[in-house]
């Protein structure tokens, strides 16, 4: 029997848990899912340290976006137009939308290849089904149910931890490299390295976790927590339990990822994911039919819960730099262009996919682009978490901007180190 005492405090963490969970449960797309795949194939077990080093740096810099949405009840881009120079704008916007439009190809691209292997049948035709789905649900699902639908659609990561449960490994070895670091300075272990960085620090969740607290303000009727202090202690505690949970959530499953395709198809010499058929089909001979279906069944829920998210962010950003109304709780004839910046980068995102480009390979390189793009997206964030006029007394304190600029500084040496190793 279950003590009262646990329930209320199981009810009590579930209560924390909303943007920072969606958030770190979207960073692992079909993009995220597809890098894994590539890295855990091509490089086995020696990256997986990777996942236990970023965890702080992601933590911080996402609780950073946070608390950012929540205390000023402005997203980033709107912090950036009020508070720097107006050429910056146009740079930052620019770099979110076009990474995520190539994202969101890439991500309803593997989603509708994933399904093909469950059920055969046009590709481009499901692309475009997944593509009006995410479309329909962001526009026309009252804003607290599709936040609970969110927050439901995380469970679809579990499908990689059951993965991982079923796939037969070398525990000692795996466990050896997630806490002893490897590093090579080949050109394809740092692409690896970037790529991995890139999908799990990505500039999309930077906007969308603040862009999520400041909706979570207006459902509830409060104000910024700038001009609410006395509710600032106990928001910013959620916040850093929501975020640290929702990016070990995060971690935890990539980490899933690559340790299962290091386990069989990197074990047994397949070095090399050219499509999503393929990254499925291969854990078949080697982990089982269980083991195939859950990992097509989860680059189709997690896809479910990134396009969105993907679209989203980039709606926001655009919509708070060019001062139009924004937000999931507004209506349709409210928020006439966030809804239509909604639907023209998923339908941007699709149309890259009769370009004919390789899904799985769009990931990895789309993993790769977020890698060199954050820097500069990471230094302005840290820029307005420190900034006074923005934040006013509740700026961030000094452990917490160590570790978002060594989050930016780490983002920023593998990106140098890719384009000149």
């Amino acid at each position: 029997m279950t003590e009262p005492g646990s329930e209320a405090d199981t009810r009590s963490l579930l209560a924390k848990l909303g943007p920072g969970l969606v958030t770190g449960a979207a960073d692992d797309d079909p993009s995220g899912i597809g890098t894994y795949s590539q890295v855990g194939a091509q490089f086995g077990h020696a990256l997986t340290w990777t996942m236990l080093f970023s965890y702080p740096l992601m933590a911080a810099i996402q609780a950073i976006c946070a608390r950012i949405g929540a205390t000023t009840g402005r997203g980033i881009a709107d912090n950036v137009r009020r508070h720097y120079p107006r050429w910056l704008l146009p740079g930052v916007i620019g770099l979110l939308v076009v990474a995520n439009v190539i994202n969101l190809g890439a991500d309803l691209g593997a989603m509708a290849a994933a399904l093909h292997l469950l059920l055969p049948g046009p590709v481009l035709l499901y692309t475009l089904a997944f593509a009006l789905v995410s479309v329909a649900a962001e526009v026309f699902v009252p804003y607290a149910r599709y936040a609970g639908l969110l927050k439901w659609t995380t469970l679809s990561l579990f499908a990689y931890i059951a993965v991982l449960i079923v796939t037969p490994l070398d525990w000692g070895d795996a466990l050896y490299h997630i806490v002893v670091p490897t590093l090579r300075f080949d050109h394809a272990f740092i692409s690896g390295l970037v790529a991995l960085l890139g999908t799990t620090i990505s500039p999309y969740l930077f906007f969308w976790q603040a862009g999520q607290e400041v909706e979570e303000q207006r459902r509830r009727g409060s104000r910024p927590l700038h001009d609410a202090p006395r509710r600032a202690g106990p928001e910013l505690r959620r916040i850093r339990t929501d975020t640290l949970v929702g990016m070990g959530f995060s971690n935890f499953t990539a980490l899933a990822i690559i340790i299962a395709t290091a386990a069989t198809l990197n074990a047994h010499g397949i070095t090399e994911i050219t499509s999503a058929d393929q990254a499925a089909m291969a854990l078949r001979p080697f982990a089982g039919e269980f083991a195939f279906a859950l990992f097509a069944l989860g680059i189709i829920g997690t896809g479910l819960l990134a396009v969105p998210v993907l679209a989203g962010s980039a709606a926001y950003a655009l919509s708070e730099a060019l001062r139009w109304k924004e937000g999931l709780d507004r209506s349709p004839q409210d928020a006439r262009a966030f809804y239509l910046a909604i639907a023209l980068a998923t339908f941007a995102g699709l149309g890259i996919n009769l370009l004919g480009i390789n899904p799985m390979r769009a990931l990895y390189w789309t993993a790769v682009i977020n890698g060199l793009l954050a820097p500069p997206l990471m230094v302005v964030t840290m820029l307005i978490a420190r900034n006074p006029r923005a934040m006013g007394h509740l700026v961030i304190p000094l452990p917490l901007a160590a570790l978002g600029w060594l989050a930016t500084a780490a983002m920023t040496a593998v990106a140098v180190l890719f384009l000149f190793a």
